[in-house]
């Protein structure tokens, strides 16, 4: 591990020593940022959570990134939250703010792991952010029943085809495209021999403006929700580590059971809601 840099050392420090916001004064300054563009009211709202970026940079060095640049994807991601954010929907602004601040962190991550693009659907992203945690869950019995990637799909409920695929991109080092085939120096180097499958570039940006619509839909149809149901679905969906209805119940003060309930009518007014728009744009 490379030694931190003072600079990041002194960065940490100052954000830990930081302002908390009280709900009050974070809904006023996300008011007057939105309303009126205060910019001396998003820079105290964003220097007040840059902890929060700090906090959750560590949680991802284990990947091997550097930790700076953890922090400057995490603070990307708290100023994407801050433009985003509606101070009128009743969810807290650093709960917002955490959803966004993993995500950037996480494509950062999933961009830099490998040269070789690691995660490029939803399963394949839950698998390489889960799949240390998974192996570890596994039982040994099932295991030498049914197989690893069986075991490992159950677990988390993805496609088996999926961890094959991640496994095998997970267990190796990247190597060089310019090293010869039969390992000699008149040989024909692995680069000649692939195959330019590209996608054209046309088609290319409008699969990129398809899924930044989703994604908006999506976050438009969560800000939707009552405060306690945003709660359940990033809990149960968005956190890096899911946690439990109990768990869960016990922090909102209600059973299991309601946790289910509301979490399935979140699920369900989510879905509607972005097939409602989904619907408005195709007519539009």
């Amino acid at each position: 591990m490379q030694p931190r840099d003072p600079r990041t050392s002194q960065f940490i420090r100052s954000s830990m020593a930081r302002e908390m916001l009280d709900p009050e004064t974070e809904h006023r300054l996300a008011l007057a940022w939105r309303d009126q563009r205060d910019e001396a009211a998003l820079h105290r709202l964003i220097i007040a959570y840059t902890r929060l970026a700090v906090s959750v940079a560590t949680r991802y060095r284990r990947y091997g990134m550097p930790l700076d640049d953890l922090i400057q994807q995490g603070n990307l991601g708290l100023m994407r939250a801050a433009e985003k954010y509606d101070p009128e929907n009743g969810a807290r602004f650093s709960t917002y703010a955490a959803w966004w601040i993993r995500a950037s962190m996480q494509e950062y991550v999933m961009r830099n792991w490998s040269v070789v693009r690691t995660a490029t659907n939803a399963a394949q992203k839950k698998l390489f952010f889960h799949l240390r945690k998974a192996l570890l869950n596994l039982d040994e019995d099932e295991v030498r029943r049914d197989g690893l990637s069986a075991s490992v799909a159950r677990e988390l409920d993805v496609p088996e085809e999926q961890v094959e695929i991640m496994l095998g991109r997970m267990s190796g080092q990247d190597l060089s495209l310019n090293v010869t085939q039969n390992g000699e120096e008149d040989g024909r180097d692995w680069m000649e021999a692939l195959e330019d499958d590209s996608i054209q570039t046309e088609t290319q940006v409008l699969d990129e403006l398809e899924g930044q619509q989703r994604r908006e839909m999506l976050y438009s149809a969560l800000q939707e929700l009552p405060e306690r149901e945003q709660r359940i679905i990033a809990e149960r969906h968005l956190n890096e580590s899911p946690r439990t209805l109990a768990e869960i119940g016990v922090d909102l003060g209600i059973s299991k059971e309601r946790v289910r309930q509301l979490e399935e009518r979140a699920v369900s007014r989510i879905t509607r809601t972005v097939q409602d728009a989904a619907r408005l744009q195709m007519t539009a």
